[in-house]
């Protein structure tokens, strides 16, 4: 009977004794930025823009690194009319904000047209989608996820080509693996991978 005591008690003091060391563990792996930092108008933060989906440019202003992955926010720069599939996201929010141009967003049943200055938030679990109208000068949008989860690198992956010319079932697989899934068709004009 003592020594079961005597285990129960050691193990508790062990586990005890853990807990600060995970602690310190998980803020030595930690990439937060620890000052603040800007990143001009038309300027990535890293310098490097990706380029994507018929001539679109993404422009990151607030990277993933910077907030251990609880923020990811892009400047959108979008040439031709046209948008994603309506799609959900299984855990990040997504927030919307136009700088010029117009265009229409879809969050659930609801239609926003939006202009310069308006926003739009679709929460995580609801389906949306977007498009750009029209097909003359450029339009601009800020995004922001929320957490970022894997939405910068499934940019970068897009960027760099490696979706290029793969089927529907390596697309629709490619975008589970980055925290999301093809749900139903775009607005108009689908912008292909």
């Amino acid at each position: 009977m003592k020594r079961n005591t005597f285990v129960r008690a050691l193990m508790g003091a062990a586990t005890f004794l853990a807990i600060p060391f995970d602690g310190v563990a998980n803020n030595l792996f930690k990439t937060r930025e620890k000052k603040g930092f800007k990143t001009d108008a038309g300027a990535d933060r890293a310098q490097n823009p990706m380029h994507l989906f018929d001539g679109d440019t993404f422009y990151t202003k607030v990277s993933t690194r910077d907030t251990d992955g609880d923020m990811y926010v892009y400047e959108s720069t979008r040439v031709k009319k046209g948008g994603p599939n309506l799609h959900v996201h299984y855990e990040q929010d997504e927030w919307w904000y136009i700088l010029e141009g117009e265009f229409q967003i879809k969050v659930g049943d609801q239609l926003f047209h939006t202009k310069p200055g308006d926003s739009v938030f679709g929460p995580r679990g609801v389906p949306h989608t977007f498009t750009k109208i029209g097909d003359g000068a450029p339009a601009k949008m800020l995004i922001t996820f929320q957490p970022a989860g894997k939405m910068e690198a499934c940019f970068q992956a897009l960027s760099d080509g490696l979706m290029k010319g793969k089927s529907e079932a390596e697309l629709d697989a490619f975008r589970k693996e980055h925290g999301f899934e093809r749900v139903g068709p775009p607005l108009d004009y689908y912008k292909k991978f």
